[in-house]
């Protein structure tokens, strides 16, 4: 796709009690490139966004999770090409710059991951998913090049509107944790997945939205129902069983005695697997 440059990219993030974080993420983004934020619940008050960018808020009443937040930034999206970008990521010079590139180079790809390096600079790599035989997972590390993919991260991903809009996005069902594989799953059916080595990013994991016990809570009980839900949907080995067996261990651990925040998790993770329903 010739002739396309920084204004045929729209970032989309979606917040959730993210205004500490978002600035930060906005002065990476180069000007031409419009953003589009999704206020989940209206739980941010944007105090700091910079007047003369092309900034929209796309408000939800409720807290949709990360999924239906994504689809509703898309929906608003007018450019060809998406960047689903964490609040807590940091784009380097030129990183919008190198996937664009990076379409031409692969003319089968539908969607692309930039190389992501965590706060501490160590290296982050999606190379493996709960919806993955073992088979397909890859090596630890980055990629030395270019490199076909069996699975994108969300934290940072570059997707054609096009083939975005034709899998029907995120699926709705997934309020959060594994939509993303699960959304790579069904891209994959479109075309290759690819992980693109000079562009980069930075992700401060596990920030977007706080670290407090009560959010530690909510993020587990909807991993035990995300993991048992696209399980069932991959037609993964006991999902239910597997789940329940994890949030036992989770619960019986000695490191629950060490923070109130591990206590919350390990319960949160629990209840969300007994209390699942099939959607």
């Amino acid at each position: 796709m010739p002739g396309l440059s920084l204004s045929d990219v729209t970032i989309v993030t979606v917040c959730y009690k993210t205004d500490a974080l978002i600035a930060d993420m906005i002065a990476t983004v180069p000007d031409p490139s419009p953003i589009i934020l999704v206020d989940n619940g209206k739980t941010n008050n944007f105090p700091t966004l910079p007047p003369h960018r092309d900034i929209k808020i796309v408000a939800l009443e409720e807290n949709q999770g990360f999924g239906r937040g994504c689809n509703a930034g898309a929906a608003a999206a007018q450019t060809p090409w998406i960047l689903f970008l964490n609040p807590d990521a940091r784009l380097a010079n030129g990183a919008i710059e190198a996937l664009l590139e990076a379409i031409s180079r692969h003319p089968s790809a539908v969607a692309f991951n930039p190389q992501i390096s965590n706060a501490d600079g160590s290296q982050y790599f999606k190379r493996r998913s709960w919806l993955l035989p073992r088979n397909r997972y890859m090596q630890k590390g980055w990629p030395r090049k270019d490199t076909i993919v069996p699975i994108l991260s969300g934290a940072a991903l570059f997707v054609s509107k096009q083939n975005f809009d034709a899998v029907n996005g995120f699926d709705p069902n997934i309020f959060l944790y594994h939509e993303d594989d699960d959304l790579s799953l069904r891209l994959a059916q479109l075309g290759q997945l690819v992980f693109v080595s000079d562009a980069r990013v930075t992700h401060d994991a596990g920030h977007s939205s706080g670290r407090s016990a009560e959010i530690a809570r909510l993020k587990a009980y909807h991993m035990a129902q995300s993991r048992i839900y696209t399980g069932v949907k991959h037609q993964r080995p006991l999902p239910r069983l597997s789940t329940l067996i994890q949030a036992l261990a989770l619960i019986l651990s000695p490191t629950v005695l060490l923070s109130a925040r591990r206590r919350a998790k390990a319960s949160g993770f629990l209840e969300g697997a007994v209390k699942f329903r099939q959607k």
